[in-house]
């Protein structure tokens, strides 16, 4: 362990991480030497006296998470990964930032050993790691049985001045606090460097006096480069039943004689004199890229990771023949496997919802599907951001999660960023599917973190409610235009916005089964009507779009999404009483069905065909499917405050208006 292992071969450890950081920086001439130089000794007491992990197997259900939130810095989390033996090899440290490459500008999951999340944007990391954190304590308190403890682990988070300034750390370590996350500790850098130079200028905030009031216990001022004093500290932080935020005070660029302690380390290559200086200074008498074998040694943790594992391997098997039910749940869970019978579930939920036929806002249709699906479904670990009596994510058998209480629903507080890093965070780790809601205006708060999760392909789903001008009389600061589409802007994202019971039922079942990215689930406030289908177009809901209504001698296509269906039905009929039949395309996901083949997209739109789009948002993306020649009802405004029904009449979307522009388009 650390404590027994001699200054002098920490220091050559530490110093190790300071010249593969530089030297893969220099190379790549582009990155952050500064905080990995600087942090070197927080990670060495970490990483080599504290950190549980099998280098040789970095899924190993039961490891602790490390989280570099500070992202920047990549180059110290690479350093620990190929220094203690993962699958990260000296060449792929010498191709930093490079085409492909394993070691990307910051950490990415899923394409790096040994990274439990993508660190890019500051704050999400932390935030990331509480997430993480809520899910290990979920899990224990669900799995752990009698003294056989099987979900026993830690979360530890590095992060620097820019993510505590970020809004988002405020609203996760809050809440991390209120929630008593004992088994997360969190190192603060405290270097007072950014990359306009001092932070006194504009970052004076009392930190430790600041996650004190969140509820957290406060290790402050540790000496961040004395292995030794680090080392007292994460062990003390073991003994809290609180959160811990270490405050490490370092030296950015630590070893540099020349930049140290100065924004000019902080994101930018040393140079070849500079980094001669800091081998003089460092006594790293190595070429680059050159790691003596007596530093490999020290650092190697596969043989402790292989014990640590096969420990737990023997623990679980133990608890598998206690527990067989137990075992066989968490292992199919933390595989992100669902239930055998969920197609079943979901078929069951889809043919109630056609039996009852109810008229009722898609909202309440989504309380019904996860009503449905929650029994079958015990890793469903739902919430809102202080709304969960108008997004309604609610069931009847959920239990609050509190600080001394284990259950499946959140409470995140007026905190939508934050919910959906969290969020991000448990999926991450594994064992639950997460969703949270609040209003579609609201996204805009969560939209990174929307982003962050389809860039890491994980399966989070976003709630939204009250989708568009239909819920009135909030006006437009509450009246989504622009969301959907924005959000359809989103690489592997699927956005869902159902028309009625069958599609919102179909639509959760659909975004619960995605396995490669996440989804949203966007519902209205206002009652909708029931829509007929066969079960053939039930069965086509799957693909993003089909024919809701047909004619044989169609002259137009109408394609509506959400609570317009109503209205383009409600045009059909008229222009069928006018001598014009006309088609009613329902797509509830376009990005799903963009992803169809040519035919079935020509044979849904109708090859020729004259077509309206509607639909309550921003027109622009609907020209891909009309063309030039076609028509769209929508809203390129904002909003009014008003009651839903004159809104919808003042902004066309009325029978006249639709049958106009059909009119107009076949002119």
């Amino acid at each position: 362990m650390i404590s027994s292992t001699p200054s002098a071969v920490t220091t050559k450890m530490a110093n190790a991480i300071r010249a593969l950081s530089m030297d893969a920086v220099q190379k790549a001439n582009s990155g952050h030497p500064g905080a990995p130089m600087g942090m070197a000794e927080i990670a060495v007491a970490l990483w080599a006296g504290h950190y549980r992990h099998n280098p040789a197997n970095p899924k190993w259900i039961n490891r602790d998470r490390f989280v570099l939130s500070n992202g920047h810095g990549s180059m110290l989390h690479y350093s620990l990964l190929h220094l203690t033996g993962y699958d990260l090899s000296m060449d792929e440290i010498r191709n930093f930032r490079q085409l492909h490459s394993k070691t990307a500008g910051h950490p990415e999951v899923h394409v790096t050993p040994g990274v439990e999340t993508t660190t890019g944007p500051l704050g999400q990391g932390i935030t990331n790691a509480v997430g993480m954190a809520l899910a290990e304590k979920l899990l224990a308190a669900e799995f752990n049985q009698d003294g056989v403890n099987v979900v026993d682990h830690r979360t530890y988070a590095f992060m620097g001045d820019g993510c505590l300034m970020e809004g988002i750390s405020h609203e996760a370590c809050s809440l991390a606090g209120t929630l008593q996350l004992n088994k997360l500790t969190a190192f603060w850098d405290d270097n007072g460097i950014s990359i306009d130079g001092h932070v006194e200028g504009w970052f004076t905030d009392d930190t430790p006096k600041r996650f004190e009031a969140y509820g957290w216990n406060v290790i402050r001022a540790v000496d961040g480069h004395d292995v030794a004093a680090v080392n007292r500290a994460i062990a003390a932080a073991k003994t809290s039943d609180k959160p811990t935020l270490i405050c490490c005070r370092t030296v950015i660029g630590k070893g540099s004689p020349n930049m140290q302690g100065t924004h000019n380390v902080h994101g930018a290559a040393l140079g070849d004199k500079e980094i001669a200086a800091v081998r003089a200074n460092i006594d790293w008498a190595y070429p680059p890229f050159e790691v003596p074998a007596d530093v490999y040694s020290a650092w190697d943790a596969k043989a402790n990771g292989a014990k640590l594992e096969a420990e737990w391997n023997a623990t679980f098997q133990q608890y598998s023949q206690q527990f067989p039910q137990q075992a066989a749940e968490l292992t199919r869970r933390m595989k992100g496997d669902l239930p055998a019978n969920f197609d079943e579930v979901l078929q069951n939920a889809i043919a109630a919802c056609v039996e009852k036929k109810e008229n009722i806002a898609t909202r309440k249709a989504s309380q019904n599907a996860i009503q449905a699906f929650a029994p079958s479904l015990p890793e469903f670990l739902g919430g809102s951001a202080d709304l969960t009596g108008s997004n309604l994510t609610n069931w009847k058998e959920c239990v609050a999660v509190r600080a001394n209480q284990a259950g499946n629903h959140i409470n995140y507080g007026v905190r939508e960023f934050g919910m959906s890093a969290i969020m991000n965070g448990i999926a991450l780790h594994g064992g639950y599917i997460p969703f949270g809601a609040t209003f579609l205006t609201f996204s805009d708060y969560s939209r990174n973190a929307i982003r962050m999760a389809a860039l890491m392909k994980i399966r989070t789903l976003f709630v939204f409610t009250h989708d568009s001008i239909g819920l009135g009389e909030d006006g437009p600061t509450h009246q989504s235009v622009e969301h959907i589409s924005s959000m359809r802007l989103i690489p592997n994202l699927d956005n869902w916005r159902p028309c009625d019971t069958v599609e919102s039922a179909a639509a959760w079942g659909f975004a619960v089964k995605r396995n490669d990215g996440p989804s949203t689930l966007i519902f209205s406030r206002q009652n909708l009507p029931y829509q007929e289908r066969s079960t053939q177009q039930i069965a086509d809901i799957s693909r993003g779009g089909y024919i809701l209504q047909d004619v044989a001698d169609a002259k137009a296509v109408l394609i509506a999404t959400g609570s317009e269906i109503e209205l383009a039905v409600k045009a059909a009929a008229e222009l069928a009483q006018q001598g014009i039949a006309v088609r009613i395309v329902s797509m509830p996901c376009t990005d799903v069905f963009d992803r169809q083949d040519v035919a079935y997209k020509m044979a849904v739109l109708g090859k020729g065909l004259p077509r309206v789009a509607i639909e309550a948002g921003v027109s622009d993306i609907w020209y891909k499917y009309v063309g030039l020649e076609g028509a769209v009802v929508g809203i390129d405004t904002f909003g009014e405050s008003a009651p839903a029904g004159v809104l919808f009449k003042y902004f066309g979307f009325t029978v006249e208006n639709v049958v106009a522009k059909v009119n107009a388009v076949l002119a």
